[in-house]
């Protein structure tokens, strides 16, 4: 295994889109070392605080409701991690319950605006996030209901789509396809957190779940290499169950061409307060944790990249 050269200090600090509403807040902030040091980005869709006060306002429960959408502070998890490996990092500022970054365009309740898809939908179906009320808008939580005192307006959707979303798929995007010009493969890290799932049959759940879209979006090399590794600090893990990740890896992945995803989601209690509110006593050996897995990760990326220039200069030469 070749390990790839150590971080550089210097970074480009980019901040992009803009959140309706918030009186000129950028959607994003995309940090990039210069040159980039390893092959990783750290995205982070779902743990932005910026709520416009309009927001706040017409939801029911903002203060409850907001807590279980976001993926909390691990948006502060990233930013450790990647200052001390010098892998990029892509943190969304748009809070969940503006828009879901990790929803396709077309998983839309189109209840929640009072009116039927528009023509050019075609033939449309809510899809099962939509229909469990956690679509592209957020509508409903189990065990709070609904989200909202009243419908949204058709306007207020485009511009979460001009001002967030579409900016954010796109520095994701360009983001990857820098690091994989330079170093022949690049890998997502699509960063989520989870409530502590329940125990079954009295085994313990695991601390973390890794999704690659069952086998599609990952090589399993990289996928293997992960678990290994958390089977070597004793942290338990699953595969895609219950989160096989989503609308992002599905959008971004693309293997073949040698950009690999996968999102891990971390349970919350295991690097937040026992209200898992703020960041608790286990939070800083989470990072460490994180680093550990970044460095292995990046080490094998890099491998990777390194064979398919081979294999592409082989068949050059035939």
């Amino acid at each position: 295994m070749t390990r790839p050269p150590s971080p550089t200090p210097d970074s480009l600090v980019r901040t992009g889109g803009e959140i309706p509403g918030a009186d000129g807040v950028a959607a994003y902030v995309v940090k990039t070392p210069v040159p980039s040091a390893i092959p990783v980005l750290i995205a982070v869709p779902h743990a932005g605080r910026a709520y416009p006060h309009g927001l706040l306002e017409r939801m029911r429960n903002p203060g409850f409701a907001s807590l279980r959408l976001e993926d909390r502070y691990v948006d502060r998890l990233a930013e450790a991690v990647a200052a001390r490996t010098g892998a990029s990092l892509l943190v969304a500022h748009a809070p969940r319950a503006m828009i879901d970054l990790n929803r396709g365009v077309d998983d839309i309740d189109w209840d929640m605006f009072g009116r039927a898809p528009p023509a050019d939908v075609g033939s449309y179906t809510p899809g099962q996030r939509a229909r469990s009320g956690l679509g592209l808008i957020p509508r409903r939580l189990p065990g709070l209901g609904e989200l909202w005192k009243r419908r949204h307006d058709e306007h207020e959707l485009s511009a979460r789509l001009s001002g967030i979303y579409e900016p954010y798929h796109q520095c994701l995007a360009e983001t990857l396809a820098g690091l994989r010009a330079r170093w022949g493969a690049a890998l997502l890290l699509d960063l989520h957190s989870m409530p502590p799932l329940a125990l079954k049959g009295g085994i313990a759940s695991p601390e973390f779940v890794i999704g690659d879209r069952f086998g599609s979006t990952c090589h399993g090399t990289l996928v293997g290499a992960a678990f290994s590794y958390l089977a070597e600090m004793r942290r338990g893990s699953a595969h895609n169950r219950p989160y096989a990740g989503g609308h992002v890896l599905e959008r971004h992945a693309a293997p073949r061409l040698g950009i690999h995803a996968f999102q891990l989601e971390i349970d919350r209690s295991r690097y937040l307060d026992s209200r898992l509110v703020e960041p608790g006593p286990g939070f800083a050996s989470m990072v460490e944790l994180l680093i550990g897995l970044v460095q292995r990760m990046a080490a094998d990326v890099a491998d990777l990249g390194r064979l398919g220039s081979a294999r592409d200069w082989s068949q050059a030469a035939e």
